[in-house]
């Protein structure tokens, strides 16, 4: 439930201990060690664990200790230069590792790795490794390139690839949540966002091996599961090949595709005590048939984030947004329809290139209708090969961008504020993840809605399912006493 600026990657690493070397259970004969970090969305995290997998089978275990490790991988982040900039500030504390331990490799995964490509190797001479997201089977031949003392680099895209057949290692767990990827790629352009050229083309999924997945996580323990895409709503599922290509798929293929509406029922299904959420949502791919079974199953949690760059219809034109304020309200006014309990997310993006006054109050008049629960807020930034940056000049002053941003931040702190006392009083029921940040004595969990809430510790532990009374809150906490175990539990 943040709501300050800048803090997209930030929140991320807080959650999932990201900037933390990623601990794999060692196998006995595996003798080479790795560190492994990750920087930026969900899926980041979900592929170092289908890295680690990989590198697994070659002889790796992993370490947390940097100055141990016989190969270092930071997976990046490219969405904003600020995200970059921590990636090189990373690279510079592997270098003075590196200085004591030479036979160290240092290698570069992810959406900056793709960008860059070559660059990589040319302006970071630490660097020996660079390879893209799709490519990551490739690495067993890329590390025998490396320890012959050569480069190495693939970043080709794939039509095809969605690592289905890999069994992630669950990195860092927790031993409650875990990711399961259904998609990759976006086809989207929006002319803000780098993801279309450094993830690709979107694919999704065979959804038997996605239900596979969940039920060997259920089976394992775990008690909620998030379904993963940079645009969840546009999963298609028909036997394999490119979405744009179903025009082209036979009447059985037709007939027997699934869409997201069915991939989330199958799961609800298939583990029916098992939590299930997903992220991210596009506005022009989000149906009501996904909302509808949404409110068919318990299991899947309430809440929806659902980013929307921009209040102005204006704006989003040249976003090359596919939606426009008008059917953003009639979508919110489905969910809370269909689902008045449900919490609702967002993105948001001050100062996007010729953004006047009036395009900055209508966000403002957006969030004011819609009333979100929480949200990430940035100010624009120039991505590099992106349509806005060949095309548009980056004209909103500095100062200017940094005053909408704090009146945005603002207003949501608001509506968090607003959105959170209406819990004050009831009863949640909340999945217990870990101890409390701020009291060994207390737990943390989140609600269906995704909110936090905190209680103390009694008799329960982490992974339990319990109902909590709730007393107090702050504007993105809810804090309470735990009164028994849910029905679920």
């Amino acid at each position: 439930m943040l709501v300050q600026a800048d803090i997209f990657m930030e929140k991320t690493i807080d959650e999932s201990k990201q900037g933390e070397s990623l601990i794999l259970e060692a196998k006995q004969d595996n003798h080479r060690k790795l560190f492994i970090e990750s920087y930026g969305c969900a899926m980041n995290f979900s592929d170092s664990e289908i890295v680690a997998s990989i590198l697994s089978d070659q002889g790796f275990n992993t370490t947390q200790n940097l100055e141990d490790a016989d190969l270092v991988l930071v997976n990046t982040c490219s969405i904003r230069d600020k995200a970059e900039q921590t990636v090189r500030k990373r690279l510079e504390k592997y270098n003075a590792v590196k200085r004591i331990n030479p036979k160290m490799k240092v290698g570069v995964l992810g959406c900056m790795a793709e960008r860059l490509k070559t660059k990589f190797l040319e302006e970071e001479k630490i660097v020996d490794l660079v390879v893209g997201p799709d490519a990551y089977k490739d690495l067993p031949n890329l590390l025998a390139e490396v320890d012959e003392g050569r480069d190495a680099i693939n970043v080709i895209l794939s039509k095809e690839e969605t690592y289905g057949d890999i069994s992630p290692v669950r990195l860092n767990s927790n031993g409650v949540t875990a990711f399961v990827s259904i998609t990759r790629g976006c086809d989207n352009m929006c002319t803000f966002c780098v993801v279309p050229f450094t993830r690709g083309r979107e694919r999704s999924r065979d959804p038997q091996s996605i239900i596979e997945e969940v039920n060997d996580l259920w089976n394992k323990g775990f008690k909620e599961i998030t379904l993963l895409g940079q645009n969840v709503d546009s999963y298609l599922w028909y036997g394999g090949g490119l979405k744009k290509d179903f025009s082209k798929a036979s009447d059985l293929q037709k007939a027997t595709a699934v869409n997201f509406a069915q991939l989330l029922e199958l799961c609800a299904k298939a583990q029916p005590k098992m939590r299930i959420r997903f992220s991210t949502s596009n506005p022009q791919d989000l149906t009501l048939d996904v909302i509808e079974t949404m409110a068919k199953f318990d299991n899947i949690c309430k809440h929806i984030h659902l980013p929307v760059q921009s209040g102005s219809n204006r704006i989003l034109k040249e976003m090359n947004r596919l939606h426009t304020r008008e059917e953003y309200f009639d979508l919110i006014d489905n969910i809370k329809r269909i689902l008045p309990e449900c919490a609702i997310s967002q993105d948001l993006i001050a100062g996007f290139p010729t953004e006047t006054e009036q395009d900055h109050q209508d966000t403002l008049s957006l969030m004011e209708y819609v009333k979100y629960n929480f949200g990430y807020m940035f100010t624009y930034s120039e991505r590099p090969g992106t349509m806005a940056e060949r095309k548009m000049e980056d004209d909103v002053p500095e100062d200017v961008k940094k005053r909408r941003l704090a009146e945005i931040v603002q207003l949501q702190r608001e509506h968090s504020e607003i959105k959170t006392k209406e819990y004050l009083n009831t009863t949640v029921e909340v999945l217990i993840e870990r101890e409390s940040k701020k009291s060994n004595t207390e737990w943390s969990g989140r609600t269906s809605q995704n909110i936090v809430a905190v209680f103390p510790k009694e008799d329960y532990k982490i992974g339990d399912l319990v109902y909590v009374d709730v007393k107090d809150c702050t504007s993105a906490t809810l804090i309470g006493n735990a009164i028994g175990y849910s029905k679920d539990n």
